[in-house]
């Protein structure tokens, strides 16, 4: 099945033949302090931690024109106007009506589409990404371009490619859990979206045009600098069906794990402290009929689990592994009805061939990545995509991260399990020894996820709390960063424009001695915002990145509407952003700088 395959991409990998060090990690404590492959060698004399002022107007905006600071204000003034935010969307109509398209793309490129887009294409865009490198910051580069569908048409390309064969013409039932099927009023998922691209499936064609969009944005990162990231969202490469019932497996696995700790009285610890006693275990499943007694005992071996006699998490995603013969029962009770059931349901032979090409291209996205030297993240996505995406990203991480981290997933902290995750996926890549690499992100999709959760009828996903999200990201990023201290082939963006956060991060690197020349933590923020974080990082020596879009005036529409919403309230509240560019303006004013042309 092709569910199964997406389990054994590890498998089927050559290289990773040596990667299965499950039983050493039994027989020997997990790697800590000192102890994980790639430690950094003994300390060298460095220069103290640079010291960065963001309070700093003229450092600030040194790469800068004048009339760069201007449109700057400009733009921050109405993104903070209710009225115009309201019909932006309509007076931009209007406007085009009115100017004709010539005029309009001018006018878009004197206000919010030179703020926020780099320009039309690969050609255009090297200016400013030479200019920004030239003044430390770097670029992740992502082709800005997307289908402006209405309301209608993405609803029904939603309903339509997240739903089974099998589920519309009636020959199976949809076993899924709430949360992993499609909800007609939920089919666009732009509603209540203002931060993040969506996609939605039209054909195995249009997932072609997308990777090779991909593999563009890669080689032009590639040729603009030597490193460079590149941006990929995983919908954009297949129909989302698999996606959801994928997640749906993963999540079913994992909970049927804590029922089984809950039973053997583990309830509620932390992921990475839970851990099944073995026999007890063998004694649990085989009361279920899953398998004969003999069977089961097969599953649970030095070979495949080591000698400690305990089962945790990272072992019990392991007995899904081809290479078991677990995989044929694996079924899990139904919380509703106590009947067992199949984890894994049945696809076409077309299902099973899309989702195929979905893992190829997938691995000519990492091929290219790799040829050219760039590093790909792997965008989050909504919650009932997620689990999929992660895992998908992880079997990436195992196959290209073994010298250097190539792949970086990203990590959602406003969602409730995000610390489960960073901290199992840390001590996986510990075990099979490839490099860790991360994006820390608070999350794109709060408004949509909560009202998802409550119309439906299932746990809210998200931290209750702003602030229990902003204790959760710095809880995370606390945990990586003393993960990178001991381990120099690990690496993180902190991909934030909270001022407080990358304060947090400078502290703790100094803290930790984790100096910016190592080049293991990285900051990001989008072009067009928060220049008085990123550029004051870049100037003293840390790795900082701007994302960076580009594409045709009418083709990122979508995307310039976004950045106008996008937190409105941060909008309203850059009261500090908007007074340091009034300061520097009238600095420049009053020295007779006006004309200043950044060098």
């Amino acid at each position: 099945m092709a569910l199964r395959r997406a389990w054994s991409l590890r498998a089927t990998a050559p290289c990773l033949a040596s990667l299965s060090s499950v039983p050493a990690a039994h027989e020997q404590p997990s790697a800590g302090p000192g102890d994980v492959p790639g430690c950094r060698a003994a300390e060298t004399v460095r220069p103290p931690m640079p010291a960065v002022d963001f309070g700093n107007a003229q450092e600030a905006y040194r790469s800068r024109h004048s009339w760069e600071l201007a449109r700057n204000l400009l733009v921050l003034r109405l993104c903070a106007w209710p009225a115009l935010l309201a019909h932006h969307e309509q007076l931009l109509h209007i406007a085009r009506k009115f100017l004709g398209q010539r005029m309009f793309d001018r006018l878009m490129k004197m206000t919010f589409y030179g703020q926020f887009v780099a320009g039309e294409d690969q050609e255009s865009i090297r200016p400013l990404i030479h200019r920004n490198k030239a003044f430390g910051v770097g670029s992740i580069l992502d082709y800005g371009v997307e289908d402006d569908l209405s309301p209608e048409e993405a609803e029904r390309k939603e309903m339509e490619s997240c739903t089974s064969a099998a589920e519309k013409d009636g020959s199976g039932t949809n076993k899924r859990e709430k949360q992993y099927q499609a909800h007609r009023a939920f089919g666009d998922r732009r509603d209540g979206v203002i931060s993040a691209r969506t996609y939605f499936y039209a054909n195995e064609a249009k997932c072609d045009s997308h990777m090779e969009t991909f593999l563009r944005c890669i080689e032009a990162s590639g040729g603009a600098s030597d490193d460079g990231f590149a941006a990929i969202k995983l919908t954009a490469l297949g129909r989302p069906q698999f996606l959801l019932q994928f997640s749906d497996v993963l999540t079913k696995w994992r909970r049927f794990f804590h029922q089984m700790a809950a039973e053997q009285g583990q309830a509620g610890r932390a992921a990475m402290d839970t851990k099944l006693e073995v026999v007890a275990l063998q004694e649990s499943v085989a009361k279920m009929g899953i398998a004969s007694r003999a069977e089961i005992e097969d599953w649970f071996t030095p070979e495949t689990l080591g000698v400690s006699g305990t089962m945790d998490l990272l072992d019990w995603n392991s007995l899904i592994d081809s290479k078991t013969q677990l995989s044929k029962h694996l079924v899990v009770p139904n919380t509703q009805t106590g009947q067992l059931e199949p984890l894994l349901s049945g696809l076409t032979e077309e299902e099973e061939q899309q989702m195929t090409r979905m893992l190829q291209r997938m691995d000519m996205l990492a091929k290219k990545a790799t040829e050219v030297g760039v590093r790909l993240m792997v965008d989050a996505e909504q919650s009932y995509f997620q689990p999929a995406i992660s895992r998908l990203a992880l079997e990436m991480q195992r196959r290209f991260n073994m010298d250097k981290p190539l792949i970086f997933n990203t990590y959602q902290c406003y969602l409730k399990d995000a610390y489960d995750n960073v901290t199992l996926d840390v001590e996986l890549a510990r075990r099979e020894g490839w490099c860790f690499g991360a994006k820390l992100v608070r999350g794109a999709y709060m408004a949509q996820e909560r009202a998802r959760a409550a119309e439906i009828g299932y746990e809210d996903p998200i931290n209750p709390t702003y602030e229990a999200t902003n204790d959760m990201y710095h809880r995370c990023l606390n945990y990586v960063l003393e993960e990178l201290k001991h381990n120099g082939k690990a690496e993180v963006m902190v991909a934030s424009h909270n001022e407080d956060t990358v304060r947090f991060t400078l502290q703790r690197m100094e803290e930790l001695g984790l100096h910016p020349a190592d080049h293991q933590v990285y900051f990001g923020q989008l072009l067009g915002m928060c220049d008085q974080i990123s550029f004051p990082l870049g100037q003293a020596g840390f790795s900082v990145y701007k994302y960076v879009p580009y594409g045709p005036v009418m083709e990122v529409l979508p995307y310039l509407s976004r950045r106008a919403l996008e937190n409105s309230g941060i909008m309203k509240g850059a009261q500090r952003e908007r007074q340091l560019l009034w300061q520097e303006l009238k600095r420049r004013l009053f020295t007779g700088s006006l004309l200043y042309r950044p060098a």
